[in-house]
């Protein structure tokens, strides 16, 4: 204890205010993105916007891979104008998009509004992460780096848990994230440029030295295969936020997580629960409270462990969890799986950072590094197809139903709203909502996209495997 307290005692202030900082950011980003799927594709008549899954899944993964992508440009213009100014533009970005979001409701309207707060969240991105890195030496880094994560998670677990109790307006839901957001603007004064030398380079520049830096990582093909593979685990995680809680919402029955909280905890099921159900929000946060209790434990677990050995072990435990998430209409299968998920995350993704450090060349490291944002840019691209074209085909319930319908010569408006429609094919086949649910569920057999996740991420094993076994077997620097 003695030792934690002299550690805490060597970080500077500016060290608790970018953590802090971190905190709000988290916090307001989780707050809205977590409710972020349902509210692009839900019913109009509970504030939906009723885009399609496969608009769902291009603005969700093409604005949040383009989110990870800016970074490596955002932080030369950090370096070139400082830290201080770029997170004040960074902040003012991220208010003024949480405030105009939801003033458009039209594809191209949302989609240029995302892509705004992507630029807001990449501007911020590497200067928080430069700020930490120079506010901690050798000997204060590890725990340094554990108080980061360990804030990012409680925003991450607080954010949506806030916001999810004003679910029926997500006009003030977004508003939410804004005023958190804003509250950075005071934590600003208190933020002291950390050590950053003057940089006389002009931008283009710099600029160029970044794209010169791209085409150098390139080069390294084995490198590039690294990466390419670990962008399959990110194409998983993210079926955490864009598929999975519209999957809880359209087919899985949570009444026995309300029951329990109602008969036990009964102001739980009051704030989080409607008409008997649990927010499907509610149960995919679990993930970070997950994360929150177990990840010190996890990573107890694989500090010995060669990198790779974990990352492999991770990415097949994250592949059968995400994949169960999605087999079932029973919650407690679906927050079972949840569990297993959060531990293949919390094995592998520490570690995959951690390997890049290792396989770079001792004068690329910094290099390295900086690019190791490249899996999670491919991931989310891929993970809105999946969500979006892939999903709609195979277990979106709207489509389902109107294919159905189609089948049975059964014409209702378009007009309806979603909840509506179904409410009135319902009455049209004699069925009450659960009977209409449960025969798509039957018919169409929606959660065969389990497949598909688990069958990108056991590939993605599989070729971790094959990649340390084959292609890196004469390279002792890489077989770690």
């Amino acid at each position: 204890m003695g030792r934690i307290t002299t550690t805490f005692a060597k970080y500077p202030r500016t060290f608790w205010v970018a953590n802090t900082i971190e905190l709000l950011e988290r916090w307001a980003w989780y707050g809205f993105f977590m409710l972020f799927a349902n509210y692009l594709t839900g019913s109009s008549d509970i504030g939906g916007l009723e885009f399609t899954q496969t608009q769902k899944g291009l603005i969700m993964g093409v604005g949040t891979g383009i989110l990870y992508f800016l970074p490596v440009f955002t932080g030369a213009i950090a370096d070139k104008y400082g830290y201080k100014h770029v997170l004040f533009i960074s902040f003012i970005i991220y208010t003024t998009a949480f405030l105009a979001l939801p003033l458009f409701n039209t594809f191209a309207g949302v989609f240029a509004m995302y892509l705004y707060l992507a630029l807001g969240a990449a501007l911020f991105k590497p200067v928080i992460s430069a700020t930490i890195a120079k506010t901690t030496d050798s000997s204060t880094a590890s725990i340094g780096f554990g108080i980061f994560y360990m804030m990012v998670n409680i925003g991450a677990f607080f954010g949506p848990m806030v916001t999810m109790l004003y679910k029926d307006d997500y006009g003030f839901v977004f508003q939410i994230s804004a005023g958190i957001i804003a509250l950075n603007f005071l934590l600003l004064m208190l933020y002291k440029e950390p050590g950053r030398v003057k940089n006389d380079e002009s931008l283009s520049s710099a600029l160029i030295r970044v794209l010169n830096n791209i085409w150098l990582v390139l080069l390294d093909f084995k490198f590039v295969v690294f990466l390419l593979i670990v962008a399959g685990f990110w194409s998983m995680y993210y079926q955490l936020f864009f598929t999975l809680p519209v999957f809880i919402s359209q087919w899985v029955d949570t009444s026995v997580v309300y029951d329990f909280f109602n008969k036990f905890i009964p102001f739980i099921a009051t704030l989080y629960g409607h008409e008997g159900q649990m927010e499907s929000e509610f149960i995919t946060n679990l993930d970070a409270l997950f994360i929150i209790i177990f990840q010190v434990f996890i990573s107890a677990l694989v500090m010995k462990k060669r990198p790779l050995n974990a990352m492999l072990s991770g990415f097949i435990i994250a592949s059968i969890g995400m994949a169960l998430t999605l087999l079932t209409q029973n919650v407690i299968f679906t927050l079972i799986a949840i569990l297993i998920f959060s531990v293949g995350e919390m094995a592998a993704s520490p570690k995959i950072t951690e390997y890049i450090g290792r396989i770079a060349p001792s004068d690329k490291k910094a290099l390295y590094m900086g690019y190791s944002f490249l899996p999670v840019f491919i991931g989310s691209i891929l993970a809105g197809f999946i969500s979006g074209n892939v999903y709609q085909e195979m277990s979106d319930k709207h489509t389902l139903l109107v294919k159905d319908l189609a089948n049975e010569g059964i014409s209702i408006s378009n007009e309806l709203s979603h909840n509506e429609y179904f409410e009135k094919a319902a009455s049209a086949l004699n069925m009450s909502n659960k009977e209409l649910t449960d025969y798509l569920w039957n018919t169409y057999h929606p959660s065969n996209i389990w497949v598909v996740i688990l069958g990108i991420g056991l590939f993605s094993a599989l070729c971790l495997w094959l990649y340390n076994r084959f292609l890196m077997k004469n390279n002792t620097s890489y077989q770690q």
